[in-house]
């Protein structure tokens, strides 16, 4: 029998070492010799193999490096995710075949479901799934890996109405589709799952608006769930685009598909594209009827978001209603190297609000209030300080002016602690595409932003997608801390996703992405990645409108940045 040699580090002394197999053993089978003792919270969820992420089902045949994929870490947490919400799916189209579930955007540690003929939970449903799927935890059903034969996966999900995922098979060619499996209910493989239900016993139902959410443990935090913190102004936003896209007849990425195969896509970019502009129209009528009040709009929201060229499009909406906006970058703030707060890892945290100097900020808002002038000196990013004198400029209200500030702060009322709430109008930008990729799939924000992430900061930042997705986790960590807790108090929201945009990223993305190598730690997001954009039909990226919030990402803008 052929050997081939494993790589691991060994738990109890941290240190590198090898162990000969035979090929095919399937990875499950080395759990116990390789990682011995592992305590419930830290179970072993999947492995990476050469830097791949694949479910414990997976025959080893090549030497590799092996490493596990526990319950706590981020990625083990997806894995969890995923798997309580195909656990939900088979629970639900046992106890209902007829009235399938449909997943939705994320709130907190929880899913949001409805069912898919709209109608609300009856009496007794949201219970019965519950007990149902506490019932197949106990009987801990194994979740199978396997291929079918591409006839074979269309007629299974024909047979029990997965419209939306027979859709997704006409973007596939392949011969043989993969799928996961649990008693007679099959769905596509997106991501690994679980090996089996037993280990999904953490979960909580609850009842929620027109439907229910699933609820789990926050990353890291297993077996603890912690308690439900609403944010109804994010869930209108949603339920708003979702209701949309319904009466538009587009709410799964099949639907989007056959778009493209139609030719048809460049009417709906245009339907897309005027529904959010209406938007930016009903954000500046807001402001425009405070306008004896408000001095200045503050405008946040998470990487990617589109927070610029919401600033610019906004400005002007607020031209047409006769207000003359003035644009002050905080970038103008920043206090310096020297002076700014290290974090825990000792760099300098050019997140952290001390980064920026909050006393000059609101002495200058006040200052142009009153009606007087201030120089705005700008900072070198270069050098680590404030520009030299000569490069500077100044500004000065006028009787219809209105300041426009955009950054990570903006929500944050300790930014602009001197000035009157009443003075303030807060708009967050957000990214909720309102698409699933199925029924039971959906498609989340941080992907969204992270594909728009990778495609500018290619584009125009020299940096190539292995630098963007290494850096992505520091990324989300400061916008838990800086940006997510305060979006809540915004007056208004805009959805800046715009729900064909994907397709139109993967023209870009994928080649950036085929550049990172299996030797790569971040080849396991990368293969994630290409494995969902796969799900798209590609959409040229010159049918996107030249004042398009995607163009702040692709190029080609009509706006200067």
């Amino acid at each position: 029998m052929n050997e081939i040699e494993l790589r691991f580090v060994d738990p109890k002394t941290g240190s590198a070492s090898s162990r000969r197999i035979p090929s095919g053993t399937q990875a499950a089978d080395m759990l116990p010799e390789l990682w011995p003792g592992v305590p419930p919270e830290e179970e072993i969820l999947a492995v990476k193999i050469n830097n791949q992420i694949l479910p414990l089902s997976a025959r080893i045949e090549i030497n590799a490096t092996v490493e596990p994929v526990p319950l706590n870490s981020a990625e083990g947490a997806m894995i969890y995710r995923r798997s309580l919400a195909f656990l939900l799916a088979l629970a639900g189209w046992e106890l209902f075949p007829n009235r399938s579930l449909r997943i939705g955007h994320s709130l907190g540690n929880g899913y949001y479901y409805t069912f898919a003929d709209e109608k609300e939970p009856r009496p007794g449903e949201i219970e019965a799934l519950l007990e149902k799927m506490h019932a197949m935890v106990r009987e801990d059903i194994p979740i199978n890996c396997r291929y079918m034969a591409y006839t074979e996966a269309l007629d299974q999900f024909d047979k029990y109405k997965q419209n939306d995922t027979s859709m997704l098979l006409e973007q596939r060619i392949e011969s043989r589709i993969q799928v996961n499996q649990c008693r007679d209910f099959s769905d596509l493989y997106i991501e690994p799952l679980a090996a089996g239900t037993g280990i999904l016993s953490v979960f909580e139902l609850l009842p929620y608006c027109e439907g229910f959410l699933l609820r789990f443990p926050g990353i890291g935090r297993f077996p603890v769930i912690d308690p439900f913190e609403d944010e109804p102004g994010l869930f209108s936003v949603y339920r708003e685009y979702k209701r949309w896209g319904r009466i538009i007849g587009v709410h799964a990425v099949g639907h989007l598909n056959r778009l493209v195969a139609d030719r048809s896509i460049r009417e709906y970019i245009r339907i897309a594209e005027t529904f959010q502009e209406k938007k930016l129209s009903v954000i500046a009528d807001s402001i425009y009827a405070r306008r004896d009040s408000v001095k200045v709009v503050l405008i946040a929201g998470p990487s990617s978001s589109g927070k610029t060229t919401t600033a610019k499009r906004l400005s002007i909406e607020l031209k047409v209603l006769g207000i003359d906006p003035i644009a002050i970058s905080l970038d103008d703030y920043y206090v310096g190297t020297d002076k700014t707060p290290l974090d825990e890892n000792g760099q300098p945290d050019f997140e952290c609000l001390e980064a920026l100097d909050v006393p000059l900020l609101n002495e200058q808002l006040l200052t142009l209030f009153d009606g007087g002038e201030v120089e705005l000196s700008g900072f070198d990013f270069i050098a680590g300080r404030s520009k030299k004198r000569g490069n500077s400029k100044r500004i000065r209200m006028g009787r219809r002016s209105m300041l426009i500030i955009e950054g990570i702060h903006g929500l944050n009322d300790a930014l602009t602690s001197r000035i009157d709430p009443e003075n303030k109008f807060k708009v967050y930008v957000s990214t909720l595409t309102q698409l699933n990729l199925d029924d039971h799939n959906r498609i989340p924000t941080s992907d969204n932003r992270l594909l728009r992430r990778i495609v500018r900061d290619h584009q125009f930042r020299g940096k190539d997608a292995v630098a963007t997705i290494r850096m992505w986790p520091s990324v989300q960590h400061g916008e838990r801390k800086h940006i997510f807790p305060f979006q809540e108090g915004a007056d208004m929201t805009l959805n800046s996703a715009l729900d064909y945009e994907l397709a139109v990223l993967k023209v870009i993305a994928e080649p950036q992405l085929r550049m990172v190598k299996p030797n790569m730690p971040e080849y396991a997001e990368t293969v994630r990645l290409l494995a969902f954009l796969e799900n798209f039909a590609a959409i040229p990226p010159q049918y996107v409108p030249s004042q398009s919030i995607l163009r702040e990402f692709i190029g080609d803008s009509e706006f200067e940045y």
